[in-house]
């Protein structure tokens, strides 16, 4: 075994050119597809987080449409009802909101600005923090006190001479409101619009201040509810009792369909999931078209080998050589050029994974163990696959016409 790798390397060595053009195939394809899977799994574990990081255990109430298209509005009723724990008892907090588009008149600047009316369980149920300045407290959302909290976009765009937002005064379609605190980023992750270039306010401000609408039965509606589940155990037990109760509460017949929808960020990341491993496979099988193409070039530099060495075939044959020792010995060489050239590869998807890194460190890039020995496998599969053919003509080799060729 030894002895035959020995004298692979010696033949790669004599055409240093040759070998390396070869190689070439096989590393471009081992180096692409460990970097995509990399760079995908990346993807995937970073917008994961950015999920997380928007609360945990969460569940969302959309209102949808009914079997006769008609949909029904959540209401302030409908969160009351959720909110009692003889009927939801896994739910730790239940939150309503309301989203309103107002526009926002800043120093005679005018602009269109996502108002979103909450409860003073936002920053818990969300993971969110202040930056700066403070939230609105219990007895200021039952007062409806005119308050206002910034994401970090909308303080840009309200303020983007850089002056602090905290203590100003923004007039939002037409009533005065106080910028009290500035939230965290969180980036584009979440459920619907983005919350970073939103103005929050106590839902009770919005309700009565801002929406004047209501229900024919006098209630305010409202955008979705979103509650939190005690534990991740318990999240499916939660959407079983909130659906439970909202079927009774909007009097919902057996058969018929809900009038609102449920979802919940396992919902949410397995769909992710899915969309992210589809592509990063689309992406793999790409790249690997170039590993069948190394693999063609190996198959093709092996049959010019064994073209060039038949005289030696010949006599290995003629003193002794079984079949077996020559297809193993052609089939080493194959095996090791592609090897070589995997090794290159992942030494090329190393370097190209650190780049990605050092341009985006949030991204949290890195080459997994399994990866390299995906890679190795890889290598050596194609190795044996393009060099069996090669190898067995080699060994089919009549010695006396071999030693006959010129």
């Amino acid at each position: 075994m030894f002895e035959n790798v020995r004298m692979a390397l010696v033949g790669l060595g004599s055409n240093k050119l040759r070998s390396v053009l070869t190689m070439l195939g096989i590393t471009i394809g081992v180096a692409s597809v460990i970097v995509l899977v990399s760079l995908g799994q990346a993807v995937d574990n970073f917008v994961r987080q950015q999920f997380l990081g928007i609360g945990t255990n969460l569940l969302i109430v959309f209102p949808a449409e009914n079997a006769q298209g008609e949909t029904r509005r959540l209401t302030t009723e409908d969160a009351q009802v959720l909110a009692d724990p003889f009927l939801v008892p896994d739910a730790l907090a239940v939150m309503p909101q309301r989203s309103v588009n107002r526009t926002v008149n800043v120093e005679g600047r005018e602009l269109d600005v996502r108002v979103l009316g909450v409860t003073v369980d936002y920053m818990p149920v969300r993971n969110r923090t202040l930056t700066a300045g403070r939230f609105f407290t219990r007895e200021e959302y039952d007062s409806q006190a005119r308050i206002a909290i910034l994401g970090p976009d909308a303080a840009r765009r309200l303020f983007p001479d850089g002056q602090d937002p905290i203590g100003q005064n923004v007039r939002v379609a037409g009533i005065t409101f106080r910028v009290e605190g500035l939230l965290n980023s969180v980036g584009g992750a979440g459920f619907g619009p983005n919350d970073d270039d939103t103005l929050f306010a106590p839902l009770t401000t919005v309700l009565n201040r801002l929406s004047g609408d209501r229900e024919l039965t006098g209630e305010r509606p409202i955008s979705t509810i979103v509650v939190q589940a005690r534990d991740s155990d318990s999240v499916d037990q939660v959407a079983q009792q909130i659906r439970q109760t909202l079927r009774e509460s909007h009097q919902i017949s057996f058969r018929a369909e809900d009038d609102f929808q449920i979802f919940t960020q396992t919902d949410l990341l397995d769909s992710l999931g899915n969309v992210t491993g589809l592509l990063t496979v689309f992406l793999a099988v790409i790249a690997g078209i170039s590993l069948i193409v190394g693999g063609i070039g190996i198959m093709n530099i092996m049959l010019v080998t064994v073209t060039e060495r038949t005289r030696e075939i010949g006599l290995r044959k003629a003193v002794g050589a079984q079949k077996n020792d020559i297809l193993f010995q052609f089939l080493v060489e194959a095996v090791t050029l592609a090897l070589i050239g995997g090794a290159m590869g992942v030494t090329i998807a190393f370097l190209g994974t650190l780049a990605v890194s050092a341009l985006l460190p949030d991204l949290g890039a890195g080459i997994q163990p399994s990866s390299v020995i995906l890679a190795t496998i890889i290598s050596f599969a194609v190795g044996v696959f393009f060099g069996i053919y090669p190898a067995n003509r080699a060994a089919g080799l009549n010695p006396i016409d071999a030693l006959r060729y010129e």
